[in-house]
Parts: structure tokens; C-alpha cells; sequence
């Protein structure tokens, strides 16, 4: 029987889990001066997976870590729920990912000389939390990986870990999930698996999630892709499949070759 949460999230946003708003990012100074983010607006809907895709130099990574409260922005506001992360001091920052955002790096970022199972529940140890046994016992199931928990990450596949580093960002029930390019290390096979249980939290289990992905077999399992180019949203589709998302990437990089050649003349 599928888990079924009756707990209220503490972060309700208005059916958001996350906004941007007007959000820019500057690095640098004078002639060096570098604007990753030019003022993006976006919405992130609950309970839903979205993609966020753009040519390298896009502004991706750098929207995600401001989004997930690693980076701070510029200017601009971004709400995770409904709490402007502007106005939240350090501890009550700390307290917010801790408790309500959960990340997935590419590199896995497990604890070497940790189980499996530790390193899953160790955002709750630090936080001096129990896993909610139900949940737990969700996460793991539908992750694949009973009979491997006690095994440390260099007993397992590359596949393996990524799916200890997704129950880990979701064993805490997050109000949101930022992966990183969690296939980006992985092959097809393994990188198939993630995604599937990615997807399945989502339309399962409630979850909302967010990845920055250059693959467009990966952004297929998404419900919504949002496309950057020049630290600008210049697209969205929804319902992607891996040929529309070619379609439109292919597009977008048209369009900014055309955008390029005019502003040296050609």
C-alpha cells in the first residue's frame, strides 16, 4: 500500500515550493564583472519534477544553489514555501536546510567510512531526529538497496550510491529536493534507475523535485523543463519528451548563435 503522509508541511508557499523573484546573481567587479542570474522569475509548483536545462554558462548550477540556500543571491527574493530566505538569520538558514531542502550532488557525497544506512540517516542524527520508521522503511523499499545498507559506499555500485544519496536527501520528508546532475556520473543503466526513483517520489509519494540536467532522456521523466540561457528563463515545456527537448534546445542555441552575430555585427 503506497505511504500516504498526513502531516502538513510547515512551509506551505501557496502551492510553491520555491519562487524566484526578479533573482540576480553578480560576480566580480568592473571589467570582470559576471551576471550568472539576469533577473529570473520562476515558479516551483508542488509535487511536481522539473527540469532545468540551458547551454553550459547558463546560469543553471548557480540558480540551484541560490534556490536551495547554498548561495546567496544578489538581488532579488527566493521563498522556499513561504519564507523569504533574505530575512532569515543564519540559525533560522541553518534550520531551513536542514529541515525543508534536500540535495544531490553529481559526486554522490557520501560519507566514506559510513554504511549505507548511515549515511541515509545522517541528516537526521545531526539533527538529533528519528526517521519516521513508515517513511523510512518507504524510501528504502522503493530505493532498492535493503539487502546493501550495510555495506560502505566503496562496496557499491555507482548507481548504488546515487540512489544512498537520493534516500538520504529524502528521508527527512523535504519540502523540496535540488539534484544536481545526479545522472551526470552514471551510466545508462544506472542513471535509468535513479531517474525512475526520482519519478516515483514524485507521483507516488508527493515530493517535489527540482535537477539541473543536460540530458534530455533524463529531463523526459520530468513533468515541466525550464530552459536558461544568459542567466535568463527563455523557454519552458511541459510534458517533455526527449525529442522535444532537443527541439527546443536546438532552438534556443539558433536563436543565441543569431543573438551573438548581431551584437558583433555580422
Amino acid at each position: 500500500m503506497p505511504y500516504v503522509s498526513t502531516e502538513q508541511p510547515a512551509l506551505t508557499g501557496g502551492g510553491y515550493a520555491a519562487r524566484a523573484v526578479g533573482l540576480t546573481k553578480v560576480y566580480g567587479s568592473g571589467e570582470s564583472e559576471v551576471h550568472a542570474l539576469a533577473g529570473i522569475n520562476m515558479d516551483i509548483a508542488s509535487r511536481e519534477f522539473t527540469a532545468v536545462m540551458g547551454p553550459s554558462g547558463s546560469g543553471k548550477s548557480t540558480l540551484m544553489h541560490c534556490l536551495a540556500a547554498l548561495d546567496t543571491a544578489t538581488s532579488g527574493a527566493v521563498l522556499i514555501g513561504d519564507a523569504d530566505l533574505a530575512l532569515l538569520n543564519d540559525k533560522a538558514l541553518t534550520a531551513l536546510r536542514r529541515d525543508h531542502v534536500g540535495f544531490v550532488f553529481q559526486s554522490y557525497n557520501l560519507v566514506p567510512t559510513l554504511t549505507a544506512q548511515e549515511n541515509i540517516l545522517l541528516p537526521l542524527s545531526i539533527a538529533g531526529r528519528q526517521p519516521d520508521q513508515e517513511w523510512y522503511d518507504t524510501v528504502i523499499d522503493t530505493v532498492g538497496l535493503r539487502d546493501r545498507l550495510g555495506h560502505r559506499p566503496n562496496e557499491l555500485s555507482g548507481g548504488q550510491q546515487q540512489r544512498v544519496a537520493c534516500a538520504r536527501a529524502l528521508v527527512s520528508r523535504p519540502s523540496i529536493v535540488f539534484a544536481d546532475e545526479p545522472t551526470g556520473n552514471l551510466d545508462s543503466t544506472s542513471g535509468a534507475e535513479v531517474l525512475g526513483f526520482l519519478r516515483r517520489s514524485v507521483s507516488e509519494f508527493g515530493q517535489t523535485i527540482v535537477m539541473v540536467t543536460h540530458d534530455p532522456i533524463a529531463a523526459a521523466y520530468t513533468d515541466r523543463v525550464v530552459f536558461l540561457a544568459d542567466g535568463r528563463v527563455v523557454d519552458e515545456l511541459r510534458q517533455p519528451t526527449a525529442e522535444t527537448v532537443l527541439e527546443r534546445m536546438a532552438s534556443i542555441q539558433t536563436a543565441a548563435i543569431a543573438a551573438a552575430d548581431a551584437r558583433l555585427g555580422h
